[in-house]
Formats: C-alpha cells, sequence, structure tokens
C-alpha cells in the first residue's frame, strides 16, 4: 500500500515574462520521507519550493501540503528555509532564536536549538559576527523552534564547514527517523545520496527523473571505471574487450585529460588483469583508481543531455530572438 502523500505538487506551471521557471512540475512527498531536489541554476528548484510554501502562485497546477493548499496550512506545522536568508545582524544567536520561537503558540527552547544545530557555545554572539557557515546554522535552527511537521530546506548547508555540514545532516535525519517530512534542494551530491530517500531532478523546470538514489544510480549512472594515469595513447589499448576512453572533462578538475584513460565495465576482481595487460605490453603507469558510479554521474549524464537539449533548441532560434532574453535561465537555483 503507498504511503499517503504529505506534499504534492501537480502540473505547476509558473513563468515570468518570457522565462519558464516551472513546466509542469510534479512530484509527492510521503511522511516521514527525505526528496532531495537536484538540478543545474535556473532548473527552478527555488520556484518550485516557493510554490510549495506558497510564497509564490504557480499559473496553473496544484500543490497540496498536509492535505491543505500551501497558503491554508497552520504555519505551526511548517519550517521554511529559503536560500537568501538575513536576519538582524545586531541580535545574538540565542536571542533571534528566540524572536522566531515567539510567533508560535508552542515553541521549543531556544538552547535546545542551538545544541541541536552545534552552536551550544556561540548563544550569546551577534549574528553579524558568527561566520558564515555558523550563519547558515542558526537559519537552519529559526525553522525548528516551532518543531515542524514539514521542512522545507532550499540549499540548507550552503557555505557550511565538513564537520558543521554532518552536524545539519544528522540533525535531518534524526528529524525524518522521529516523522518530520523534509524536502531539500542540493547542489552537494554526497548531501543528496547520504539524506534523501528519493531523489528529483528538475531540469527546465520539470521533473525530469525520479527515484531512490540507488535506482538513479542504476538506471543513468552508466559503468564502474577504472582510471589508469598513464600517457599512452588509446591505441595501446584496441585489444582490450571493455570500452576504453578518456575521463570526461568535468572529472579531470585541471589535470591534462589525454594524461589518463579510463576503463569500464570492469569489477574489482578484474583490476589484476588489467595490471597484468599494462605489464605485458610495456605501458607505463603511474597510479589506478576504480569507482563505481554515482549520484554525481547521474546528475551529470541528465543535465548534460538537458544542457545539450537546451543548447540544440537555442541554435535554431533566430539570432536576435535568442538575444532578446538574457535571462532565459530564470533564478540562481
Amino acid at each position: 500500500m503507498e504511503a499517503e502523500a504529505v506534499v504534492e505538487a501537480t502540473d505547476l506551471e509558473k513563468t515570468y515574462g518570457e522565462t519558464v521557471a516551472l513546466s509542469g512540475a510534479s512530484l509527492s512527498v510521503a511522511g516521514g520521507e527525505v526528496f532531495a531536489l537536484i538540478g543545474p541554476n535556473g532548473a527552478g528548484k527555488t520556484t518550485l519550493v516557493r510554490a510549495l510554501t506558497g510564497t509564490t502562485d504557480p499559473d496553473s497546477g496544484s500543490a497540496r501540503v498536509l492535505g491543505d493548499a500551501p497558503t491554508a496550512i497552520d504555519r505551526d506545522r511548517l519550517g521554511v528555509l529559503p536560500q537568501d536568508f538575513s536576519p538582524p545582524d545586531r541580535l545574538s544567536a540565542r536571542e533571534l532564536l528566540s524572536y522566531y520561537a515567539g510567533l508560535y503558540d508552542d515553541p521549543r527552547d531556544p538552547d535546545a536549538v542551538l545544541a541541536d544545530v552545534g552552536l551550544a557555545d556561540t548563544g550569546d554572539t551577534w549574528y553579524e559576527n558568527l561566520s558564515g557557515g555558523q550563519q547558515r546554522r542558526v537559519c537552519v535552527g529559526s525553522t525548528l523552534v516551532n518543531d515542524p511537521d514539514v521542512l522545507f530546506l532550499d540549499e540548507p548547508t550552503t557555505g557550511i564547514d565538513p564537520a558543521g555540514r554532518r552536524t545539519v545532516w544528522r540533525l535531518i535525519e534524526d528529524l525524518a527517523a522521529d516523522g518530520t517530512t523534509v524536502v531539500l534542494t542540493t547542489h552537494d551530491m554526497a548531501e543528496a545520496e547520504r539524506l534523501a530517500d528519493r531523489v528529483g531532478l528538475l531540469a527546465d523546470g520539470s521533473l525530469v527523473a525520479r527515484g531512490t538514489p540507488d535506482a538513479l544510480v542504476r538506471e543513468h549512472g552508466g559503468s564502474s571505471r577504472l582510471t589508469i594515469e598513464t600517457a599512452a595513447d588509446l591505441d595501446a589499448f584496441d585489444d582490450l574487450e571493455v570500452p576504453v576512453s578518456r575521463p570526461e572533462r568535468s572529472r579531470v578538475r585541471g589535470r591534462n585529460s589525454e594524461s589518463a584513460v579510463v576503463v569500464r565495465e570492469i569489477a574489482p576482481a578484474e583490476i589484476g588483469t588489467i595490471v597484468d595487460y599494462l605489464e605485458d605490453r610495456g605501458i607505463e603507469y603511474t597510479s589506478l583508481s576504480w569507482a563505481e558510479p554515482d549520484l554525481e554521474n547521474v546528475y551529470l549524464a541528465l543535465a548534460d543531455r538537458t544542457e545539450l537539449e537546451h543548447t540544440d533548441r537555442a541554435g535554431d532560434e533566430p539570432a536576435d530572438e535568442a538575444a532578446a532574453d538574457p535571462t532565459r535561465a530564470g533564478e540562481t537555483a
């Protein structure tokens, strides 16, 4: 039996002038589920979150949260962290959380919330004197003072250092374990892979793929790969009975892509066979690294495909029409 949806969007459409922000976006999130929205800048993630939280009215389609329209929901049951959130600088972290707690009938203790976000020792520090990552954690805390049933987090860990990020991750995991439904947007594929029960990839205003991280990797992530750091030409691998190519430019991270080859569809137990192949043919190499596909591979495959399709469409437009809308990408997230 399918779990009852707590967050629903059906065929949401939203345009800003000639810019299409949402184009038939639909999703369904069950109670206690963590759903991560990923996608390129301008894909529509922030507009979708705004439509689901009642801060943007869609042009068409419908949205429901906890069975009600977003504008009708009891705000005590909802927590929302916008991507851009700037509370008053001249209040301490504790004073900020106390202020937001005062907006609700039965709030949590601000000191308990500070402890949850790993800031128990900085409660008396003015917001403006906190680091950027600490400020973001205070912002996360502000969404928790009402102990919400549904939590929307737009890029929650932006600017947070690795240790602080893991604190927020554990907090989100604990909230979901206690039954809180979480919808978050992120550009961090490790964050989505760790936290999300399901992931939806948004491109050009609609969800082009959704599923568990494992299912998306199986369907779109490609094969395992063995990267060999070598100056040898691809011709040296002509008689190897598995696919061999240069690494994707997105993965070479500043080094010359001609200094490595990637052997695909290789299981760990077969790496020794490749080593024997290299040695038998006198192919010099400096290192080997094996990796399974992950959510980043899924993102790159689907985002690249969408970008290519978008580029092809733009190439078919008259030059003056394409130039007439320099903000075609729409929003920043």
